[in-house]
C-alpha cells in the first residue's frame, strides 16, 4: 500500500476525508500531524496550509474537496457523484455549504470546549513524542486555535446561528427528497459532506468526539436538540448503518 492520509485526528475534515477513502474501499494508512508543524509537510507537498493531505501514490492532494473530485476520477467504483447532471450540480452545491457550515461547527465547538481537560487529551495523547510536554504545551496550543479559528464568546454564537440556519437548509433538502439522503436513493458525496462536518456536534461512538458529549451544558443540550430532529436522527442512521468506520481515526 503506497498511499497516506495525513490528518489531525480531531478535525471534521479529516473525517470526511476518511469516509471517502473508505466509501471507495481504499486501503490507506493515516500518519497524525501536530498543529502548526503540519505545514513543514502540507505546504511542500500539497501547497496547502491544511489537513487532511492525502499522498496517493505519486500525487498529493491538499483538500478534502479537490480529494474528492480526485477519488472519483482515478477510482470509478462507486462513484461519489451521481451521473445525472442536475443532481450531480446539486451534490456539488451541497458539498460546498458543507464545507462552509463546518467552520462555523468548529469554531463554535471550540468555544464551547477548548478549555475541557477532554480536548486537550484528544489533542495530545496521539502524539507520544509530544505527550509529556502536554501540561506546559496545552496554553499555547489554546491559544493558537483560538487565534487561528477566531474562537471567542462573540464569533462563537455568530458561528452557531449560521450553522444552525445552514442545518435547516440541509433538512429542508433531506426531507425533501425522502429523508434518506440528500441526493439522489444512494449514498454520495453531498451526504458524506454534510455528515462528517456535523458530526462532532452529536454523540457518535468510535468517533473522535465520541468523548465530548458531556463536557459542557450547552452542548448536551444541542446534542439533545438535534438529535429530536430529522436532520439529527439521519445523521446518527448514517453512522450506524453506512459508516463503516475502519477505526483508524487515531493513526497506525
Amino acid at each position: 500500500m503506497n498511499r497516506t492520509l495525513y490528518q489531525f485526528p480531531l478535525s471534521h475534515y479529516c473525517e470526511k476525508a476518511r469516509w471517502l477513502l473508505d466509501f471507495k474501499d481504499l486501503d490507506y494508512k493515516v500518519t497524525n500531524l501536530f498543529p502548526g508543524a503540519h505545514r513543514v509537510l502540507t505546504v511542500w507537498k500539497a501547497n496547502s496550509t491544511t489537513v487532511p493531505t492525502l499522498n496517493d501514490g505519486q500525487e498529493w492532494i491538499g483538500d478534502s474537496t479537490e480529494m474528492a473530485f480526485y477519488l472519483d476520477a482515478k477510482y470509478v467504483l462507486r462513484p461519489l457523484l451521481p451521473s445525472d447532471p442536475e443532481q450531480r450540480r446539486q451534490a456539488i452545491i451541497l458539498e460546498e455549504k458543507a464545507d462552509k457550515a463546518g467552520i462555523h461547527v468548529r469554531r463554535w465547538a471550540y468555544s464551547q470546549l477548548l478549555a475541557t481537560p477532554q480536548v486537550t487529551d484528544l489533542l495530545f495523547d496521539d502524539y507520544p513524542l509530544i505527550k509529556p510536554f502536554k501540561k506546559p504545551l496545552a496554553p499555547f496550543i489554546r491559544r493558537g486555535i483560538a487565534q487561528m479559528y477566531q474562537v471567542n464568546p462573540e464569533k462563537g454564537a455568530q458561528s452557531f446561528a449560521k450553522m444552525m440556519m445552514m442545518a435547516e437548509e440541509f433538512e429542508t433538502v433531506l426531507l425533501k427528497n425522502g429523508g434518506r439522503y440528500l441526493v439522489g436513493h444512494h449514498l454520495g458525496l453531498a451526504d458524506i459532506a454534510v455528515a462528517s462536518l456535523y458530526a462532532p456536534l452529536m454523540t457518535i461512538p468510535e468517533t473522535p468526539w465520541a468523548s465530548l458529549h458531556a463536557s459542557t451544558e450547552a452542548v448536551q443540550q444541542l446534542q439533545h436538540e438535534l438529535s429530536a430532529r430529522p436532520l439529527g436522527q439521519w445523521l446518527l442512521r448514517l453512522y450506524r448503518e453506512e459508516r463503516h468506520a475502519r477505526g483508524n481515526w487515531r493513526g497506525q
